[in-house]
């Protein structure tokens, strides 16, 4: 690998073996039900409890979908809240970046919804955070606006390799955020919810989808991480990402 050649950057597929092994387990909380989400519009995603699912906090839940052979749906549900959000990742057949997300925030039928809708934020702006995938995967991310955040490898088959790519983020409850990227040079996203209430003990799950080596067939597995804040940056005012 040369680290300025990015055509021979490790594919989606070449990242994934030993990458999961901070994965937390599944639960089976939301086994035989169903859940209708919906927004303004109307019904957003319909699902029962029958995929991946993972335990955020307390009654909060994230579930990975692939409806399609071209498209990964995370599910985000708040049943204390009543509230959620539903992330589509979706292969697009060309175009920078390549896999593109969209973003809509919902609620529970059913359920009681209180609270704030969960929204964009610019709460991570500045900070710089630790990330350990596993006993031989590691990565810092600097988080520098509303659009764009920077990461660098520390251990692992891409060590040395950094860019900066296109993210969004949203608030889930305080101090919980989803947080996803879409790559330029690597034909992938990712969706991840992360947990930031205590600096030295961050957690996070999540999911990359995108295509394999050969740039056609779909690559699509899960996730988790342990994290720790490194540093924030402040900026004076005038010139602070996160207001412009």
């Amino acid at each position: 690998m040369t680290l300025s050649d990015t055509s021979t950057w490790l594919p989606l597929d070449g990242l994934a073996p030993g990458f999961d092994a901070n994965k937390a387990p599944t639960v089976d909380d939301l086994h035989g039900r169903s859940f209708v989400l919906r927004d303004d519009d109307g019904p957003v995603f319909t699902w029962q409890g029958t995929d991946e699912t993972f335990l955020v906090d307390d009654d909060l839940y994230y579930v990975q979908v692939q409806p399609t052979e071209r498209e990964a749906v995370s599910l985000f549900l708040d049943l204390r809240d009543g509230r959620a959000l539903v992330v589509t990742t979706t292969i697009g057949d060309h175009g920078t970046p390549r896999v593109t997300q969209e973003f809509r925030p919902a609620t529970i039928d059913g359920l009681e919804v209180r609270g704030e809708a969960m929204a964009p934020s610019t709460a991570l702006i500045g900070r710089r955070v630790l990330w350990v995938y596993s006993a031989e995967h590691a990565y810092e991310h600097v988080y520098l606006s509303p659009h764009w955040y920077t990461w660098q490898c520390l251990a692992g088959p891409e060590r040395g390799l950094a860019d900066t790519d296109e993210n969004t983020v949203y608030r889930v409850r305080p101090g919980i955020h989803v947080f996803t990227w879409r790559e330029k040079i690597i034909p992938c996203a990712s969706v991840t919810i992360a947990d930031h209430r205590d600096a030295r003990n961050l957690r996070s799950h999540g999911v990359l989808f995108g295509l394999d080596a050969t740039g056609e067939q779909p690559t699509h597995f899960t996730f988790g991480a342990h994290g720790k804040l490194l540093s924030t940056t402040v900026h004076p005012g005038p010139y602070d990402p996160a207001e412009g």
